[in-house]
């Protein structure tokens, strides 16, 4: 088995690529050779990032909390690229307020796409991976659906969740060598973190042993670990990419 990835004529589709973790995700995946697609609720957005990705890319835009918009953008890129060989669930936000003061849409919206996304992602490709016998479905979870969070309930509670399905779609398609597997990323470096007061960051860096935010480009690493023959004995697991936070 070679140590360097080469994904070379598979293709991915990786759902909130356009910017954050998704955008990293992409990127890492084009520089190994896979034909990508990003999908995004903006339709205009995710052409625009397709193009800078490189030929052959293309962008799609669907809401994930759909299922038809779902079955269409899976449809789509099918059409295009024939199979799709790897999918990444990474689409998601998060309507945070401490639990007397999340309304029924704030619960219903966040589990709807962070969840609920991924239940439509997955139950649209996988039956193609059932013909090849082969696929990657890679789920991107949280930290906080592994130790709660306080003000967070409907996020951990969507994250949690996703490592509950993933741990089961896991089991049920192992014997057609399709491997789902999560990945949990900590505190990382994006335009949510960014955003944050300084007495905020240093919180937030005070509880990582690593004394730093990680890079989206970090949890990017691990997907394109996830997604190669180097993980071919892996299902059904968390990879926890949080610089030492949770132990």
């Amino acid at each position: 088995m070679s140590l360097t990835i080469d994904l070379t004529g598979k293709t991915a589709l990786v759902t909130g690529g356009t910017r954050g973790i998704g955008l990293a995700v992409a990127q890492r995946l084009v520089e190994a050779g896979a034909r990508v697609a990003v999908m995004s609720r903006n339709a205009e957005q995710a052409r625009a990032v397709a193009a800078e990705l490189g030929d052959g890319m293309i962008g799609v835009g669907g809401d994930v909390a759909d299922a038809e918009q779902v079955e269409a953008v899976v449809a789509e890129v099918l059409g295009q690229f024939g199979d799709i060989d790897i999918l990444v669930n990474n689409a998601g936000f998060t309507r945070d307020n401490i639990l007397l003061r999340i309304g029924q849409e704030d619960w219903d919206d966040v589990l709807a796409t962070n969840l609920t996304g991924t239940f439509h992602m997955t139950k649209a490709v996988i039956k193609g991976m059932m013909k090849r016998r082969s696929g990657r479905i890679i789920n991107m979870t949280s930290v906080i659906g592994i130790t709660g969070n306080m003000g967070q309930a409907n996020y951990a509670a969507s994250k949690a969740g996703l490592i509950g399905f993933t741990k089961s779609v896991a089991r049920e398609y192992a014997r057609r060598n399709i491997l789902v597997n999560c990945i949990a990323p900590g505190f990382i470096n994006t335009a949510l973190t960014s955003g944050l007061p300084p007495e905020a960051q240093k919180a937030l860096l005070d509880g990582v042993p690593l004394g730093r935010l990680g890079q989206p480009e970090d949890v990017a690493g691990a997907v394109l670990f996830l997604a190669s023959d180097l993980a071919a004995y892996m299902t059904g697991q968390v990879l926890v990419v949080d610089g030492g936070m949770v132990t």
